[in-house]
């Protein structure tokens, strides 16, 4: 490894909180020169993640976010053949020069970019399944041909690659072995409270306790179809600090439950268990011993 390659290391942000496994599994990839591939529920901080490498590492980022209608070849490059054919009719360039017309993709541009660079292909698993064994050979062998001009494109430095999956669908093995893989952990109470002082810092711990248990009770909630959140429990903080909700409010009830729970299903199974208990969870000990303070 050249000393060039060694000075790139990630040791964390001031505002993203990374677990020790975490920052191995992205300076294992950047050693090894190798595409990060990180899995977890939505809201783990998978997308942040790619930011706050690009900020530590002092690199520009560049994004591809996929969609269902995604294809590999987009992230190389695109032919306009639109724009050429309304030049040839109107005029104002010159269509002889099809590269007049060729617009590179997020996987063209960090590839032609005289620095090294961040690359997050976030949400790979919402494309086809035939999606990442189609971009194998570019992020192998960091180039690719514009079959139009027979331009090559060749990789100035090599990108750091982070590829995020909310585990939506099976990943190809082949792709899988070229990847160095991660799986983002939901949070633990201790882990989370470090990671609510970034977005909230010096929140009162007895509001704190309170927010956090109502929060793992919800999420320990068989009937729920979609668990509550990071970013869902970050937001509901900021709506219950800015209603100005008191202690003894939030010990009792669950106020803007619109901020944690996103269908019916799910606030017509907490109104159900409301109607059954009256009675919300208002210390650790309440949740079992898994989550004994």
């Amino acid at each position: 490894m050249s000393a060039k390659e060694e000075f790139y290391k990630f040791t964390g942000t001031q505002g993203y909180i990374a677990s020790e496994s975490l920052v191995d599994a992205v300076n294992c990839a950047l050693a090894l020169e190798r595409p990060l591939l990180v899995k977890g529920e939505p809201g783990t901080g998978k997308t942040l993640l790619a930011r706050h490498v690009s900020e530590s590492l002092e690199m520009f980022m560049e994004q591809w976010h996929i969609k269902s209608t995604s294809k590999a070849a987009d992230g190389l490059y695109v032919y306009d053949t639109v724009q050429r054919l309304n030049d040839s009719r109107f005029g104002g360039s010159d269509v002889s020069n099809i590269s007049n017309y060729i617009k590179l993709g997020p996987v063209g541009r960090v590839f032609s970019a005289d620095k090294r660079q961040v690359l997050l292909i976030d949400e790979v698993d919402k494309a086809d399944v035939e999606f990442p064994n189609d971009l194998l050979r570019e992020l192998d062998e960091m180039r690719f041909t514009i079959t139009e001009t027979s331009a090559e494109v060749v990789a100035k430095e090599r990108p750091f690659v982070i590829i995020t999956s909310n585990n939506e669908k099976e990943l190809p093995d082949a792709f899988l072995r070229r990847c160095i893989f991660h799986f983002i952990e939901f949070p633990e109470p201790q882990m989370m409270k470090k990671i609510i002082d970034v977005h909230h810092p010096n929140l009162d711990t007895t509001l704190l306790d309170q927010v956090l248990i109502k929060f793992y009770w919800l999420r320990e909630q068989n009937e729920l179809r979609k668990k509550p959140s990071t970013s869902e429990l970050i937001d509901w903080i900021a709506a219950l600090l800015r209603g100005g909700i008191a202690l003894d409010q939030l010990e009792e009830h669950i106020p803007f439950m619109g901020a944690l729970l996103k269908n019916e299903q799910d606030t017509e199974a907490l109104a159900s268990y409301d109607d059954r208990s009256g009675r919300y969870p208002s210390n650790w000990a309440d949740l079992g011993p898994r989550y004994n303070q």
